[in-house]
């Protein structure tokens, strides 16, 4: 048998997909709802992209008290960098959207374009992992640092405690530690 190749969808997944096929218990609305969030997480992602590359370019947005323009403006302003993985090993890594560190101080901006609310928690392992990479070259003690969620044409700042940096870094050594030795019995 000579199968039809469709190279262009190789590596792409079908909304109605065999391997995601919890969509066969939907009923309309239920398969309706779960389609318009599959799009809007798909325009989310589009949104990261223009925003990073806006960032990239030093493209500001009108300054309108919009979550996109807020986030891009400011990040701009802050001279950051978008899309900056942070690393501390192959079980915890993350994407931070914009990231800077100058002068002792970290500065960490999220832009969330759904509705589902933010949580800070996600920013503070990111800080974490953010001291865990470059802890050789940053004095916690010294560090100060602000994080900051954009969302609904809102942004809320939040400054961690010293002690909730500490945790988050002790936590992601301590169950990376389990895992690797899960990874190593298995294989």
């Amino acid at each position: 048998m000579n199968f039809n190749r469709h190279s262009d969808l190789r590596g792409q997944h079908a909304f109605l997909s065999a391997s995601k096929y919890h969509w066969l218990n939907y009923d309309e609305e239920k398969l309706i709802t779960a389609y318009t969030n599959y799009q809007a997480a798909q325009r989310g992602t589009e949104l990261h992209d223009f925003a990073a590359k806006c960032i990239e370019l030093g493209q500001r947005l009108p300054n309108r008290k919009e979550t996109l323009n807020l986030y891009v403006n400011d990040a701009i302003g802050y001279n950051m960098t978008p899309e900056q993985v942070l690393y501390y090993s192959p079980n915890c890594f993350g994407t931070a959207d914009a990231i800077c560190f100058r002068n002792h101080q970290l500065r960490i901006h999220d832009f969330k374009s759904g509705q589902v609310p933010a949580h800070m928690e996600q920013l503070e392992i990111y800080a974490a992992l953010f001291y865990l990479e470059y802890k050789s070259i940053v004095d916690l003690k010294k560090m100060k640092t602000e994080l900051r969620i954009y969302q609904n044409n809102e942004v809320l700042c939040h400054t961690p405690e010293l002690d909730a940096i500490i945790f988050l870094a002790d936590r992601i050594i301590a169950d990376d530690k389990i895992i690797t030795k899960l990874r190593m019995e298995e294989g």
